[in-house]
């Protein structure tokens, strides 16, 4: 079977405390993307090599690090340590840019195991899976809701909020700057918030840009110049909202039309669709 792993963007997103499990907590609003990766599986032939259980290739986007420790192959395992699965292989295509704190790898794992729920009929509830998601990654139990929905904890935490964009344009930048998140974690000040944002995206959106924050945005700027600049060409184009997504380093603006992108941000990762 085929399913189509989704991507995200934050819209705020505010690190308000560092928990003693070393972890932080977080307030932040996840919007779904409809920037695809392709994920294929079906079950492997009796002929593959008995100590592989889930074959892994992945294409188009090169992904660091050893296929076998991938987020959809650590995905299978987990459910295999519940159920009788079949050996499968699994075919991803990477359309999500990595290392763009869009959620690429976090949405891949989630969608892994709901096509391995409908696949071999396991008859997980929505709750089942995310709670199997939340094990894997902060950002993972989002993809199996794949709707808006205000966080908290470490992203856990996840409340379905009615907001919708239809009408309005975005445009994802993705430089050729890697953002380590654990980097991104530990130059960040966790500070509580005043207003959160979820109550600040149920404003007009031409509030946002005076209050809807990123607290990730002061340290990454800082080390990478070149992301902030384009946060501010993005605004000069006409953005009504623009901002940095999770730890980076892809950058978005929200526009109400279509914009002209010709000859801007070259050598980047750009993608315009209609929300």
């Amino acid at each position: 079977m085929i399913t189509f792993p989704i991507a995200k963007i934050n819209l705020g997103l505010n690190i308000v405390r560092k928990r003693p499990d070393g972890y932080h907590d977080l307030e932040t609003v996840f919007f779904p993307v409809m920037i695809k990766d392709a994920l294929e599986i079906y079950p492997m032939d009796e002929r593959f090599p008995s100590a592989v259980d889930c074959d892994l290739k992945v294409t188009n986007i090169p992904v660091e690090g050893d296929e076998q420790k991938n987020l959809v192959v650590k995905a299978y395992r987990q459910l295999a340590s519940r159920y009788e699965l079949p050996r499968v292989h699994a075919h991803l295509m990477k359309a999500i840019p990595t290392q763009a704190g869009m959620g690429g790898g976090s949405s891949d794992c989630a969608y892994m195991i709901k096509a391995l729920n409908e696949m071999c009929s396991l008859s997980m509830t929505e709750e089942e899976m995310i709670a199997e998601a939340a094990k894997l990654g902060a950002d993972c139990p989002f993809f199996i809701m794949s709707r808006p929905a205000y966080a908290e904890g470490i992203g856990e935490r996840l409340e379905p909020i009615a907001l919708s964009m239809a009408g309005y344009w975005l445009v994802v930048v993705r430089p050729d700057i890697p953002v380590s998140t654990r980097e991104a974690f530990s130059l960040v000040k966790p500070r509580p918030t005043l207003k959160k944002c979820r109550e600040i995206v149920m404003q007009p959106i031409e509030t946002w840009r005076e209050e809807l924050v990123n607290d990730f945005e002061q340290s990454v700027f800082a080390l990478h110049p070149e992301i902030g600049a384009i946060k501010s060409r993005l605004y000069d184009l006409g953005a009504v909202y623009s901002a940095m997504s999770g730890s980076g380093s892809s950058v978005f603006g929200i526009f109400r039309s279509e914009v002209k992108l010709e000859g801007e941000f070259d050598g980047c990762f750009v993608k315009q669709i209609e929300l």
